[in-house]
C-alpha cells in the first residue's frame, strides 16, 4: 500500500487523516518517556511497544524516522525516593534508566535515534522559558516561574478541558501565589536537599512539562510530525506542552498527535490505590517477553488492553505454534538444501514455480497486513486470519512433502514454504516478533517458563511421561488420562508422536469433576495445588501510574 494511504488518529482533530510528512521520504516522532525512579509496569510496555511499531511500520514503507523518547530523570517522585534510600537521586534515575532500557531490550523494542535526558538538557530548557517570559506568557514569583494559562487563548485545544472548569487542587498543586489555578510550574525554585542549577530567576531545576516541549524542539525543531504517549497524558502533560511551545515559538506546530489507550487489570483500571499495577519484570518472570509484547499488540493501540493471565496464557499458546511451525518448516526446508530453491532472498539459476494455493496464501497475507496496518495500526486481527491461514498452509504442506511426491511437484512444494515462511517473517518483524535467537531456543524458552508456571523441572514431566507409558503398558488408562489431564491443569501438554510422547506448553485446561468417592483415595500423579495459586497473578507492587499533577 502506498505511503499517502497510511491513516492515523489524531487527537488533536479527533479524526484519522492521511499520514503526511512534512517532509517527503522523512519523518520526525517525539514520544513521552519514563520518570525513572522505580523498575517500569506493564502500562509503560503499552507505550513502548505500541509506538515501537509505529516506528518499524514507518520504516518499513522507506522512511527515515527519527525518534526521540526522552528520560525524565529530575523530578519530585525521584527526589522522594532518592531520600527514602539515601541514594543520590542521579545515580538512583540512572539506575532505573538501564533498567527499563533492559526490559525494552527484552520487548524487542528498536533503540530510538535519540533518548535525551532531563539533567543533560538544562541549557535550552532556559533558553525556552527565557523565550516565554519574554513573550509574556510566563511570569516569575518567589524563584518560581509559572506559564500563565489566561495568555493562552487556545488551552484546551487537545483535550477540550476549559479553564473555567479547573478547580485548585484537581491535577494542578494549590498556589495563592497563582495569577490562575490552572497556572503551572516552568521552574521551581530551589529547595533545601534538592539538586538545582543557576538560572536568571534564581537556582532551581525544570517543571516537568517544559522538559519535553525543549527536547522535542531540541532534536526536532518547533514543527514536526507525531507527537506520542499515553491517554492520560493528553491533559495535562500535552495540553501544557501545546501551550508552551506556542509560546515559545508562534510557529510551532504538530502534525499528529496519537495516545495509546490504558491497561485495565480483570476490567478495573490499574492503579496505585488498587495496588494491581505489575512490572514488566514480573510478567516476563513467568511469560516469555515475545508474550507480553503479542499481548500488548492484542488490542488496537487505542482500546483498552485487560490485563488477565488467561490472555497471556493465550498469547503464549499462539507464540509456541508460530516459532513451532517455523521451526518444522525450516527442519524440512534443511533436508533439501542444494536443491534448485530460492530462500525469498538470493538468486539461484533456476526457480521452481511456487502453487496456485501459496501465490493465494501469500497475496491474501500481504493484502490484509498492508490495509490493517494503513488504518491507524490496527494490529488487532493481523496475527489472526490469514496469517493464521498461512500457518496451517506450512502444516498442510509439510504433511504432503512426507508422502511420495513427483520431484517437480515436490520442488514446486518446497518453494511455496519458503516464499511463504518468508511472508511470515516480514509480518513478524515489523510487529517486532521476530526473534534474534533461533526458532529452536525460543521454543526452548518458551518451555522453560511454562515449567516456572507449572514449578516443575523437565525431569518432573519425564519421569511422569514414564509412569503414564508404564501405566497404558498395564492397560491402567484411568491412571494414564488422570496425569495428562492433571498436567494439562499446569499449562503442559503430553503428545504421542508414534512410540514417542513428548511434551508442550498449552493454555491451562480446568479439571474434570471428581470422581466417584470409591475412586478419591488414589494418589494423584502429579503435586496438586488450589488452582488459584497455580495460576496466581503476580505480586502486585505498588507503583505510580503515568498520570502525573500538575505543579
Amino acid at each position: 500500500m502506498a505511503k499517502e494511504e497510511f491513516r492515523v488518529y489524531n487527537s488533536m482533530t479527533q479524526q484519522k487523516e492521511v499520514f503526511t510528512p512534512k517532509e517527503p521520504g522523512k519523518v520526525g516522532m517525539y514520544v513521552c518517556g519514563i520518570t525513572a525512579y522505580d523498575f517500569s509496569h506493564i502500562g509503560h510496555a503499552r507505550a513502548a511497544v505500541n509506538f515501537d511499531v509505529l516506528y518499524r511500520y514507518l520504516k518499513h514503507l522507506g522512511y527515515e524516522v527519527t525518534y526521540v523518547r526522552n528520560f525524565t530523570d529530575v523530578d519530585d517522585k525521584i527526589i522522594r525516593r532518592a531520600n527514602e534510600s539515601g541514594e543520590n537521586p542521579f545515580t538512583l534515575s540512572d539506575r532505573f534508566c538501564q533498567e527499563y532500557l533492559s526490559d525494552m531490550a527484552d520487548l524487542q523494542c528498536l533503540s530510538p535515534t535519540h533518548q535525551p535526558r532531563v539533567s543533560d538538557h538544562l541549557e535550552q530548557i532556559k533558553d525556552m522559558i527565557t523565550q516565554i517570559i519574554k513573550k509574556e506568557y510566563g511570569y516569575v514569583v518567589d524563584g518560581d516561574v509559572f506559564f500563565s494559562v489566561d495568555k493562552f487563548p487556545n488551552y484546551g485545544q487537545l483535550s477540550g478541558q476549559k479553564l473555567e472548569n479547573h478547580r485548585a487542587g484537581e491535577r494542578v498543586a494549590v498556589d495563592s501565589r497563582k495569577r490562575n489555578p490552572a497556572d503551572f510550574a516552568l521552574w521551581k525554585a530551589a529547595k533545601p536537599g534538592e539538586p538545582s542549577w543557576e538560572s536568571p530567576w534564581g537556582p532551581g531545576r525544570p517543571g516537568w512539562h517544559i522538559e519535553c516541549s525543549a527536547m522535542s524542539a531540541h532534536y526536532l525543531t518547533f514543527r514536526f510530525d507525531i507527537h506520542g504517549g499515553g491517554i492520560d497524558l493528553i491533559f495535562p502533560h500535552h495540553e501544557n506542552e501545546v501551550a508552551q511551545s506556542c509560546a515559545a515559538c508562534q510557529e510551532s506546530k504538530i502534525s499528529y498527535w496519537m495516545h495509546n489507550g490504558h491497561v485495565t487489570n480483570n476490567n478495573e483500571k490499574m492503579s496505585k490505590s488498587l495496588g494491581n499495577f505489575f512490572t514488566i519484570r514480573q510478567i516476563t518472570e513467568r511469560y516469555h517477553p515475545l508474550v507480553l509484547r503479542h499481548f500488548l499488540i492484542s488490542a488496537h493501540y487505542r482500546s483498552p488492553l485487560n490485563y488477565t493471565i488467561s490472555q497471556l496464557d493465550s498469547a503464549s499458546d499462539t507464540v509456541y505454534y508460530i516459532y513451532q511451525t517455523l521451526q518444522d518448516c525450516e527442519d524440512a526446508l534443511s533436508q533439501h538444501q542444494g536443491e534448485n530453491l530460492t530462500d525469498g532472498l538470493g538468486k539461484t539459476t533456476k526457480k521452481d514455480p511456487v502453487s496456485s494455493a501459496a501465490e493465494e496464501c501469500i497475496s491474501n497475507l500481504r493484502s490484509e497486513f498492508q490495509t490493517r496496518m494503513a488504518d491507524d495500526l490496527n494490529t488487532a486481527h493481523i496475527l489472526t486470519g490469514t496469517f493464521q491461514e498461512a500457518l496451517k498452509f506450512i502444516n498442510s504442506t509439510l504433511a504432503s512433502l512426507k508422502k511420495k511426491q513427483p520431484k517437480k511437484q515436490q520442488l514446486s512444494m518446497i518453494q511455496s514454504l519458503v516464499n511463504v515462511k518468508k511472508e511470515l517473517r516480514e509480518v513478524l518483524d515489523v510487529l517486532g516478533l521476530l526473534s534474534s535467537f533461533t526458532y529452536s531456543e525460543v521454543l526452548q524458552q518458551l518451555k522453560d517458563k511454562a515449567l516456572k508456571r507449572a514449578r516443575m523441572v523437565e525431569d518432573d514431566i519425564l519421569r511422569l511421561i514414564e509412569d503414564r507409558t508404564q501405566a497404558r503398558k498395564n492397560k491402567d488408562f484411568a491412571r494414564s488420562d488422570n496425569i495428562r489431564a492433571e498436567l494439562s491443569y499446569l499449562g503442559i501438554a503430553l503428545m504421542d508422536v508414534g512410540k514417542e510422547t513428548i511434551w508442550r506448553p498449552c493454555v491451562p485446561v480446568e479439571l474434570a469433576p471428581l470422581p466417584p468417592p470409591s475412586e478419591q483415595n488414589k494418589p494423584s500423579p502429579v503435586e496438586q495445588k488450589p488452582k488459584e495459586q497455580q495460576l496466581a497473578q503476580p505480586p502486585a507492587v505498588e507503583l505510580e501510574g503515568s498520570s502525573r499533577a500538575n505543579s
